[in-house]
């Protein structure tokens, strides 16, 4: 059959005269960083200059040469709209898909191959002779944001002062789009030592059981991974061989489907799924020297097949479009500081963002991207807000810093998410009486409220506490206490009083994790003793899910059914921001 399918769609490698390179948003350069002297300098708060389209490629070229898989890490913004690399899946020994139109495949290389072939045929691509990436291990010791140049100071001096020699990496990008700034950029404060995954594993236990310090790893690439590729086509047989990518592309950009996608990695529904994705398909070797299969898609359509799995579709329109704004301002914030080892920006996993592509598109949420197309949410600088949102925020929103620590963000303060006057009601300053009332607090009134996210109790025993907090060193736990609140009730300190000694816990994400992701740190805690007077374990009452930081999405939903409009929902959460077009 494929002889015929060859002969009747010129299935036949050709060379494109001339090719160039594609264009993509070209950051601005981050600032150097001295790893001995004071912090560094920042560049100027009037930000860049906005970027000029890039150029379209000649009449009668057959596109660019395929990018480099490092150049997927980069947002080509060709037409105005970025095009993001988000990985669908990586580990793979093969990938197999099908066009849903004709297709161009591309290998690549200085001749830049190009075989064509017809919708609904399938593909599969298999790496051989694969060789993982070298990678240079380090730990990680803080992270500052950017305008915090005084707290990188007093964290290089902390860990200095503890023995520790540390380099400063400035992680993110600074750059324009239409004459808005969007600049990500923060401090990661590194140790200088170079170390193996045991050394490194070791070197943190020993860390957090001497300074409490929670660190993490940071890598960089020395040597990329490298490997052959083989397409085969729906024979088996062998039509070509790639060094390392891989390109697919629907003349009609209609997509592809791609069989077998694995998900949810490592939570309970972790499996396999046939899904449909617009845009174009990379197949490119990643870290392992295994193969990674990548959605290079338009953003808009990246957030038709995302903002489903983060809002219930058949919540209101407004509150779509406010979840659709502040995804869109999502994904841009987190350009250049995830998945640095990997050929790809973002991953499809709830790491970065649920995102099933056009299986996993609705109507409703489909109508709400293309309502808010383009859009972001500025502060009244001009700057890309960060618009993170949380699930339900339990009636009130927490200040940035509190949570994340660093400069508080004047966008990101925390409020009470009352429908009406707040004259007279508790506040999270009286924890005890605020988790008891009934407020009219909008994700308690929506109509997607669920009480055991808004108000819950969890109790945990002495034997699993003594689990959860083995790492501090403590030894069995007699007290637990929660401090340094915040305006929500939050609190960003756990004190661990155990029989070698006290330690304590800071920032509420981590005191969320040591007790396998407690709902939220708005919470008090008791000890619970038997009948004869035994410590018996912890009684946990809290409220809200999540940080509790920016948009309340259930609040949204409230204020939403409530008759506030998407411009109103976003700028009540984030402080006065105001939505404006981005392209």
């Amino acid at each position: 059959m494929h002889k015929v399918v060859f002969a009747l769609f010129a299935l036949v490698l050709v060379t494109c005269a001339t090719p160039r390179p594609p264009p993509v948003a070209a950051p601005a350069p981050a600032p150097a960083a001295e790893p001995h002297t004071g912090p560094p300098e920042g560049a100027s708060s009037s930000g860049p200059e906005a970027l000029a389209p890039p150029a379209e490629p000649a009449p009668g070229l057959i596109d660019e040469v395929l990018p480099a898989p490092d150049a997927l890490r980069r947002l080509d913004f060709r037409g105005g709209e970025p095009q993001v690399p988000i990985g669908l899946m990586q580990g793979r020994r093969e990938v197999r898909f099908s066009p849903r139109g004709r297709m161009r495949l591309r290998f690549g290389g200085e001749e830049d191959r190009v075989l064509e072939a017809p919708s609904g045929s399938v593909w599969t691509v298999r790496v051989t002779e694969g060789s993982p990436a070298e990678l240079s291990t380090y730990l990680q010791l803080a992270e500052v944001p950017f305008p915090d140049k005084a707290g990188l100071a007093e964290a290089q001096a902390q860990w200095r002062a503890r023995g520790m020699a540390v380099r400063v990496h400035v992680l993110g990008v600074l750059y324009g789009i239409a004459g808005k700034v969007i600049d990500n950029r923060r401090y990661l404060l590194l140790s200088q030592e170079q170390l193996s995954p045991t050394e490194a594993a070791a070197r943190q236990t020993e860390l957090l059981r001497e300074y409490g310090a929670r660190t993490s790893l940071f890598e960089e690439v020395r040597v990329p991974a490298r490997a052959i590729l083989e397409v085969r086509d729906e024979s088996g047989g062998v039509v070509g061989l790639a060094q390392d990518s891989v390109l697919a592309e629907t003349l009609d950009e209609s997509g592809f489907d791609v069989r077998q996608v694995e998900h949810d990695v490592g939570y309970d529904n972790h499996g396999f799924e046939d899904r449909s994705f617009r845009g174009t398909l990379q197949l490119t070797v990643d870290r392992h020297g295994t193969l990674a299969a990548v959605n290079l898609v338009r953003l808009e359509d990246l957030l038709k097949g995302l903002v489903p799995s983060e809002i219930y579709a058949r919540a209101h329109p407004e509150a779509l479009k406010a979840q659709a704004v502040t995804a869109r301002g999502e994904v841009l914030a987190k350009v250049g500081i995830k998945h640095l080892a990997d050929p790809f920006l973002l991953c499809s996993e709830q790491h970065c963002a649920v995102y099933r592509g056009r299986t996993g598109e609705a109507a409703s949420t489909t109508a709400a991207v293309e309502a808010t197309r383009g859009e972001g949410l500025f502060s009244q600088q001009g700057r890309l807000v960060d618009s993170v949102y949380s699930a339900v925020c339990g009636g009130h929103t927490e200040d940035n810093d509190v949570v994340w620590g660093g400069p508080p963000n004047p966008n990101l303060r925390g409020r009470p998410d009352v429908l009406g006057p707040t004259e007279g009601l508790p506040g999270p300053d009286s924890l005890s009486e605020y988790l008891r009332a009934e407020l009219p607090t909008a994700c308690r009134l929506s109509t997607f409220a669920q009480p055991s996210k808004y108000r819950w109790e969890k109790r945990f025993s002495v034997e699993q506490v003594n689990a959860f907090t083995a790492s501090l060193g403590v030894g069995p736990v007699r007290a637990l206490s929660l401090g340094e609140r915040g305006v929500s009730g939050r609190a960003r300190t756990l004190t661990v009083a155990g029989e070698r000694g006290v330690t304590q816990v800071r920032g509420e994400l981590n005191i969320r994790r040591l007790f396998g992701m407690l709902n939220s740190s708005m919470a008090l805690v008791e000890e619970e003793r038997d009948a004869e007077g035994h410590l018996a374990g912890w009684h946990f009452r809290g409220g809200g899910w999540g940080h509790g930081v920016g948009m309340c999405q259930t609040g949204a939903i409230g204020r939403a059914e409530a008759g506030q409009r998407y411009q109103e929902i976003l700028r009540f959460y984030f402080n006065g921001a105001e939505v404006a077009p981005i392209y």
